[in-house]
C-alpha cells in the first residue's frame, strides 16, 4: 500500500502534467529557459493575443512553476526552477526517439 506522502506527491506530479498538458505553455517554458523575459516579448515569439498569453502564463503562475517580476507596468517572468525545462527536455527527448524509431519502422515496411 502506498503511503499518503507518496500518494499525495503523485497527485501534485499529476496536477503539474496537467499544466504542462498545453503546447503553447511548453513554448513559454521553452522561452524562459533562455532567461526572464516580459509578457510582449513572449506574444511576440508566440504569435498569440496577449490575453492568451497571460492566460497560459497565469495557469503556470498558479502552479509555481513560473515567477513574477514587475518593473513599472510591465510584468517579467522566469522559471521558478530550472529542473522542469530540464524535465520537458527528457520527456521531448523519448519522444523524438520514439518518433525515430516509429519512422525507421515504416521505413523497413514501405522497402518491402
Amino acid at each position: 500500500m502506498i503511503d499518503p506522502d507518496t500518494m499525495e506527491l503523485f497527485r501534485l506530479q499529476a496536477e503539474i502534467a496537467k499544466t504542462l498538458s498545453d503546447p503553447y505553455r511548453l513554448v513559454l517554458l521553452h522561452e524562459l529557459r533562455e532567461g526572464e523575459k516580459s509578457v510582449s516579448q513572449l506574444v511576440s515569439t508566440l504569435g498569440l493575443p496577449q490575453s492568451n498569453v497571460s492566460r497560459h502564463l497565469a495557469v503556470l503562475r498558479e502552479r509555481s512553476i513560473v515567477f513574477t517580476r514587475r518593473d513599472g507596468t510591465t510584468i517579467y517572468y522566469r522559471l521558478a526552477n530550472p529542473r522542469i525545462a530540464e524535465a520537458c527536455d527528457i520527456v521531448r527527448e523519448v519522444l523524438q526517439s520514439q518518433l525515430a524509431h516509429n519512422h525507421a519502422l515504416v521505413s523497413a515496411f514501405n522497402v518491402k
